[in-house]
């Protein structure tokens, strides 16, 4: 084939019908991905995570602090702190659940 033929010029400008081609690609592929419910931004469920991590250790934490506190005051030790911290941890984990139901931001 000469060189002055169209469609064999590799080295000039972009063809037009592979530009088209690559859009169509990229509708289609944005198309499936979001009918099968896939994220393509992974800092979303980056932010839920650790979302559900601070509920854990807070809720731990916090219901630590608390019962033991009871216990200083009341005199009921170690019972307080053994009470909170098994509420501290159905609170985590209901806390858990909610945030582990919402979808990434």
């Amino acid at each position: 084939m000469a060189e002055n033929e169209p469609g064999q010029d590799f080295h000039g400008a972009e063809d037009p019908r592979l530009s088209a081609l690559d859009e169509r690609l990229r509708d289609a592929r944005a198309r499936e991905a979001s009918r099968q419910g896939v994220k393509v931004d992974a800092d979303k469920g980056y932010a839920q995570g650790s979302r559900i991590i601070s509920a854990l250790i807070g809720s731990l934490v916090g219901s630590a602090l608390i019962g033991w506190l009871m216990d200083r005051w009341i005199g009921t030790a170690p019972w307080g702190l053994i009470v909170m911290l098994f509420l501290g941890i159905a609170v985590a984990f209901r806390q858990i659940i909610r945030i582990s139901g919402e979808r990434p931001e």
